[in-house]
C-alpha cells in the first residue's frame, strides 16, 4: 500500500511479515514476557532502562538512543562477566526481541536450583539447530556466502541469518539474523556471541517466521519498505463514504415518519400511511377468544421496528 498525502499518519495498521514491520520506537513487547522481573529506570544515561532476574544473572538493557537498542546477556552470578550477549539494533521490531525475552523468563522459571540453568548451557555442535524454525517454514540456503559460513534467506529474499563457523573467541558474534533492505533506518539485526545457547538463538528465529502481523502507526512504517509489506487497516478509515439508502429503507422511514404524525395529532382516514401502519399493528379485538374484552384506546400507542442502517 503506497504512503499517500490522504492517509492518516497516526492510523494503526497491521504490518506483515512482522520483520519488516520496524521499531513502534517503544520498547514494551519486547519487555512484556519479563514484566514481573526487578527493573530500574537509569535515566538519561546510555542504558536508560535495565531489568534483571530476580538473581541477577539475567540483564535486559535498553539504549533508547542508541544504534543497539538491545543489549541482553547472561552470567553465572549477578556480578561475573557475561558468558553470552545478544544485540538488536534499533530498526528491530519488539515483538521479535520478545522471543528470545521469552525464552529466557521460561528458562528461569524452569531453573531447579542444584543444577545448571538452562540459559547457560552450552552451544549444540550442530550449527543448524539455532536456525531450525527458519529452515522449517521454508528458508533456504544461499550459495554466495563466504568459505566457513552458512547464509539462510527467506522465500521474500527479505530477510535471512548468517552463521559464522569458523574459530572465534568467546565474545565474537557468530549468528546474525537479518530483515529489511540495506540501510541505517531499514536493515534490523539481531546479532549472538558465540557461546549464546542455541536454544535461545532457536526461540528468536521462531518469532521471525511467527506470521501474526504487527501493530503499527501508519508513520513508522518506512518508505523504504512499504512496498514490501502487507497494510491492513485496524479500523475502517473515517473517511469511508457513507452507504446510500435503498427503496426498502427510504419506505420504512416514509411510514416511521407518518406514524409520528399520527401520535401527535387526530386520526384522519386520508392518510393512507397511517391507515397502513396502523392495520398491521397488534391491537386487541374485543369478544376474540384469549382477548381481554375491552375498547381500544383512542390513540393506541404504535411500534415500529427501526430500520436497520448498514454503517
Amino acid at each position: 500500500m503506497p504512503y499517500t498525502t490522504t492517509d492518516d499518519p497516526w492510523a494503526e495498521y497491521l504490518v506483515s511479515p512482522r520483520y519488516l514491520a520496524g521499531s513502534s520506537g517503544t520498547c514494551d513487547a519486547g519487555f512484556a514476557p519479563v514484566a514481573h522481573w526487578p527493573h530500574r529506570s537509569m535515566g538519561d544515561g546510555p542504558c536508560q532502562l535495565l531489568v534483571t532476574s530476580p538473581d541477577g544473572r539475567i540483564r535486559i538493557g535498553w539504549f533508547g538512543d542508541d544504534f543497539e537498542l538491545w543489549k541482553i546477556c547472561a552470567a553465572t552470578d549477578a556480578v561475573s562477566a557475561a558468558r553470552w550477549t545478544a544485540t538488536f539494533n534499533h530498526v528491530t521490531p519488539a515483538e521479535i526481541v520478545a522471543g528470545l525475552t521469552g525464552a529466557l523468563a521460561r528458562d528461569y522459571a524452569e531453573t531447579d536450583p542444584y543444577d545448571e540453568a538452562r540459559f547457560l548451557t552450552r552451544t549444540s555442535m550442530y550449527w543448524a539447530d539455532a536456525v531450525r524454525p527458519l529452515t522449517d517454514a521454508g528458508w533456504t540456503y544461499d550459495g554466495a556466502a563466504e568459505r566457513g559460513t552458512v547464509e539462510i534467506v527467506a522465500p521474500d529474499q527479505q530477510a535471512g541469518a548468517l552463521i559464522d563457523n569458523r574459530l572465534s573467541d568467546r565474545d565474537d558474534r557468530t549468528v546474525q539474523v537479518w530483515a529489511g533492505p540495506p540501510g541505517w533506518g531499514t536493515r534490523a539485526e539481531a546479532t549472538f556471541t558465540s557461546r549464546t545457547p542455541s536454544h535461545l538463538i532457536a526461540a528468536t528465529a521462531a518469532a521471525m517466521t511467527d506470521p501474526a502481523p504487527a501493530v503499527r502507526e501508519r508513520h513508522t512504517v518506512h518508505r523504504a519498505v512499504e512496498h514490501l509489506v502487507t497494510l491492513t487497516p485496524v479500523r475502517p478509515p473515517a473517511s469511508a463514504a457513507p452507504r446510500l439508502p435503498t427503496p426498502l429503507d427510504v419506505r420504512h422511514t416514509a411510514v416511521t415518519r407518518a406514524v409520528e404524525r399520527a401520535a401527535r395529532g387526530p386520526y384522519t382516514a386520508t392518510d393512507l400511511r397511517v391507515r397502513a401502519a396502523r392495520n398491521r399493528s397488534t391491537i386487541p379485538t374485543p369478544g376474540r377468544t384469549g382477548s381481554p374484552t375491552r375498547a381500544p384506546e383512542a390513540n393506541p400507542p404504535i411500534t415500529l421496528p427501526t430500520p436497520s442502517r448498514r454503517r
